[in-house]
């Protein structure tokens, strides 16, 4: 049974998935953390399918959380092969053809799924200014990867691959060229492993051809961003350069008028070190309301909280002004999509989102978006021009797929 094991590194943590090729079920989950602590932390989790079950019934799991020092990486992966050889599933018997990374940033280099040489590991070293964050870990996670499957291609995905396709107009930011162009300043756009699994798992899910399919795909978890898909390709996000721009975020503030740097620098003091953190890691829910979880902000709403309630009524009126957006630039619309961790649980969200915009096709059907339920579903109502779905996002199955493409 061949198989693709997908990684998704950090710097001091790693998350992984072992996923059978065929059937694209995921046999084991797990997530190494705390790496270089004194202690660190593993869980491993192993599905397996009960064969009298009925055919939509859920795997059975099984769960083994681990503690012991993990120096680096490189033992992190060990203690990951550890779980898999003392807890199954067997690595001999399930054998990974193939390990696929997540690796944020590709730049203007790459904009495909690419097997993993010296040189692309030198390509992502060089792009890691773009992302100081996020590529640097990736790579760790590559290198401690291949150590641990020498035998194995690996293979890079880049988050920021699925918006090559954004035209000039759309990613060019209208400062000096010369300077852009040397800096490697432009619109890169992120999440686009799960704007592309869910555009596609929509079209399927209607049975209507991608090509023929205007959408606009909100991700919204953490950190969230939206997508303009006209015909499968990316036309525009909301994201830029970096994470930090766009939508409202858990802690990131989204758009903001460059300005107000300035103005925070020289009439509060604050340095470029203060203002990184204070625009990525003081903003966004947390520093309208106190909190960067959406199920609080949303308790607090009904609880009468002010704050939390200009939080969400910023959040709404961000999304809006990108559908609204979106729309136009894509000349129609026939789909819009929310997906992720806020996208697909809080009905409040998206009813703020497209309720009122009958006169542009959107009609939302209070009582199915109010519902819950697993799966891909419809909350509009059976007329309504636009169709709006939920779309659960699942970017380490896409990572699988590009792999194995890229094989």
């Amino acid at each position: 049974m061949p198989t693709v094991l997908v990684v998704n590194s950090g710097s001091s943590s790693f998350k992984y998935q072992l996923i059978d090729v065929e059937t694209e079920r995921t046999l084991a989950s797990g997530l190494v953390e705390r790496i270089g602590d004194a202690i660190g932390a593993a869980e491993h989790r192993a599905f397996t399918i009960d064969p009298t079950a009925a055919a939509d019934d859920p795997p059975m799991e099984e769960r083994w959380l681990i503690e012991r020092a993990i120096a680096d990486h490189t033992a992190g992966f060990r203690v990951m092969l550890d779980a898999f050889a003392e807890h199954g599933p067997s690595l001999e018997e399930h054998a990974p053809i193939a390990v696929g990374h997540r690796v944020v940033h590709g730049g203007k280099r790459f904009f495909e799924p690419t097997i993993v040489t010296d040189l692309v590991k030198i390509n992502i070293e060089d792009i890691s200014e773009l992302a100081p964050l996020h590529n640097p870990a990736n790579l760790q996670g590559i290198t401690a990867a291949q150590a641990a499957f020498p035998d194995v291609p690996h293979v890079a995905v880049f988050d920021t691959a699925f918006h090559q396709t954004i035209p000039a107009a759309a990613y060019t930011y209208a400062i000096d060229a010369e300077l852009a162009a040397k800096h490697r300043v432009r619109r890169y756009g992120f999440h686009g492993t799960s704007h592309k699994f869910v555009s596609e798992a929509a079209a399927a899910f209607l049975d209507r051809p991608l090509s023929e399919l205007k959408q606009i795909v909100f991700h919204l978890g953490n950190g969230a961003s939206a997508c303009a898909i006209d015909g499968g390709r990316s036309i525009d996000t909301s994201m830029g350069m970096t994470p930090l721009e766009g939508l409202v975020m858990g802690t990131r503030s989204g758009d903001i008028d460059p300005a107000v740097l300035f103005h925070l620098h020289r009439k509060a003091g604050l340095g470029f070190d203060e203002l990184d953190t204070l625009l990525n890691r003081r903003s966004g829910l947390l520093g309208l309301s106190g909190t960067g979880d959406m199920r609080d902000v949303t308790d607090a709403v009904a609880d009468g909280d002010e704050a939390a309630q200009l939080a969400l009524d910023v959040t709404i009126h961000r999304l809006r002004h990108y559908l609204g957006a979106y729309l136009v630039e894509l000349g129609g619309l026939d789909v819009v999509v929310f997906t992720a961790g806020v996208g697909e649980n809080a009905p409040l969200i998206r009813a703020g989102a497209v309720q009122g915009l009958e006169g542009l096709g959107i009609i939302l059907d209070e009582e199915r978006n109010a519902h819950r339920a697993p799966g891909i579903r419809v909350i509009s109502t059976d007329d309504s021009p636009v169709t709006v779905l939920v779309v659960p996002t699942n970017e380490e199955l896409e990572i699988a797929r590009q792999t194995v493409a890229a094989l």
